[in-house]
């Protein structure tokens, strides 16, 4: 399967969301779901609204996050493949998905060193 980073550096292609949508394994995508209601007290969460293929996509599934995701419309605002690319990198939008992902950090800086 390719690779596939998020604007923030996340790899969609490893998400458990990601994968299981593109399985189309219903129960994995309930695991997700229940996970989401007591890890962040999403408690509306269900396997429909875990679907996700990737937050690139402009006309695919996406999980419900990424309506509201400021990293994401910052992004597609700016046409960049990801943050990465950024002439601002990095960003304080992306202190929070790197307060809680060091490797979405790493990603990010990999790419940014490989440009």
């Amino acid at each position: 399967m390719e690779r596939i980073v998020a604007y923030c550096g996340l790899v969609c292609s490893e998400c458990e969301s990601y994968v299981a949508t593109q399985a189309n394994d219903l129960e994995a995508l309930e695991r997700v779901a229940q996970h989401a209601r007591e890890a962040f007290g999403m408690e509306d969460a269900t396997a429909e609204s875990t679907m996700c293929d990737g937050c690139l996509t402009d006309d695919g599934r996406q999980i419900s996050y990424c309506a509201q995701c400021k990293i994401r419309a910052c992004a597609v605002e700016r046409g960049v493949v990801n943050c990465a690319h950024c002439e601002d990198y990095a960003c304080e939008l992306l202190d929070e998905i790197f307060g809680h992902s060091d490797e979405a950090r790493q990603t990010l800086d990999g790419i940014r060193a490989g440009l």
